[in-house]
């Protein structure tokens, strides 16, 4: 009797375990469109390709994997170039790299996704999440520091006007103080978020919060990290995975999957006169442990592009709404505008991107609205919503490469035909 019994619930443990897996939402393959399909044309389209061999040969990248969707479906999709120059081995599309600041914008959705929730707001003060942060100092000059006039807040770290760790000045005196180099240098803290951003506190802010903008490379954005932890009350990596990465398919993105497919990873390169040679710190800006929602993703260009579409439908993807289309013009409104102290001529600020004003102006060949970041290594994406065109850029260059992402967006906008 006892083993019938337990042949049954075995059966019927099955059978539970069958219709959960039939029942639970898998998102859909990417979508794919031939470029005439989506009113791209592919004769043209073919010089994203020519352009990142030019790049290739001028020693200017070693690989680069290029993403182009339109009307919601993917046109384009290559790899150029060597993941390892010496060992010549190809670039894949599913190729990994390291993302750097593009980590960002996830970080910032993450955010905007507590603030639907009411566990957040834009302007609560940070110390309400991170109670050191409350009573930070700012630096009056080179040797003395005067009280913040306010704390600063969820919107001052979303939108780089809070002063903390930020511009080059302020990032050359954090190096010499204890502890504090790890938030400019090129190694991860080897501690979780919650034992380090609270050391963050005792460095000064580099002026008074609100009044200009000036880019915190890491700082503000890890702060951010933390307060989704205090928030939600899940590890930074798991929240991201299970409300963002597993309902968008994201399925090649996370902080670690760098040590767990270290084959699949591009390395990183920088210039040297007459070609390009391996970069000495391959862990740059990655760790097991310091989740950076400055800049801590590793990704893949169709991963990406998952993120960046969603954003594009208004916060709809695979059936599901992970954000208000209210929170998506939130995060694109101008709340640091182009008229801020520090700011770019073209380019305003908004929660987490770049929103391109005047592209004219930037330099950048996409249409006035378009939005997105790049990342430290030449990573790039934008969202044009005139168009409805996401562009997907991955390359590992030290130092990046402004020409490169410059041939890419006019490789891409001149394929345009209706």
């Amino acid at each position: 009797m006892f083993h019938v019994l337990n042949r049954a619930r075995g059966r019927a443990f099955a059978l539970a375990c069958v219709l959960v897996l039939l029942t639970w939402p898998v998102p859909a393959a990417t979508p794919r469109a031939k470029p005439e399909e989506v009113g791209l044309s592919s004769e043209r389209l073919r010089r994203v390709g020519e352009a990142m061999q030019r790049q290739i040969q001028a020693g200017q990248i070693a690989s680069a994997v290029t993403l182009v969707a339109r009307r919601g479906r993917v046109a384009h999709l290559e790899a150029f170039g060597q993941l390892d120059v010496e060992s010549r081995k190809p670039v894949a599309t599913d190729s990994l790299f390291r993302i750097a600041s593009m980590s960002k914008p996830v970080t910032g959705v993450a955010i905007l996704m507590l603030i639907e929730e009411g566990k957040v707001r834009l302007a609560d003060p940070v110390s309400k999440f991170i109670p050191e942060f409350k009573g930070l100092q700012v630096s009056a000059d080179a040797m003395a520091t005067a009280p913040a006039k306010r704390e600063i807040t969820v919107a001052d770290l979303l939108t780089h006007t809070s002063g903390l760790v930020s511009g080059p000045a302020n990032a050359e005196i954090a190096k010499t103080l204890p502890g504090m180099a790890l938030l400019t240098d090129t190694t991860r803290p080897q501690e979780p978020l919650e034992r380090y951003l609270p050391r963050i506190a005792s460095f000064p802010l580099s002026f008074q919060p609100g009044e200009r903008y000036s880019y915190s490379p890491l700082a503000a954005f890890d702060a951010l990290g933390r307060i989704v932890e205090v928030a939600s009350g899940q590890t930074f990596d798991r929240f991201l995975k299970n409300r963002l990465f597993d309902p968008l398919g994201m399925t090649n993105t996370s902080f670690t999957i760098w040590r767990e497919q270290p084959n699949r990873l591009a390395l990183i390169y920088r210039r040297i006169p007459g070609g390009i040679e391996k970069f000495a710190n391959q862990n740059q800006l990655v760790g097991d442990v310091y989740f950076s929602g400055g800049a801590g993703l590793v990704s893949t260009a169709e991963d990406y592009y998952l993120f960046a579409q969603m954003l594009l439908d208004r916060g709809r993807a695979n059936g599901r709404v992970l954000l208000s289309p209210t929170t998506v013009d939130l995060m694109t409104a101008p709340h640091a505008p182009d008229t801020l102290p520090g700011s770019t001529r073209g380019g305003d600020f908004g929660l987490s991107v770049q929103v391109m004003r005047d592209p004219i102006a930037l330099g950048q060949r996409v249409s006035s609205g378009s939005f997105g970041w790049g990342g430290a290594y030449g990573t790039n994406f934008w969202i044009d919503p005139k168009e409805k065109v996401v562009g997907v850029l991955m390359i590992q260059m030290q130092g990046g490469s402004t020409e490169t992402r410059r041939d890419f967006q006019n490789a891409v906008m001149q394929s345009i035909v209706e």
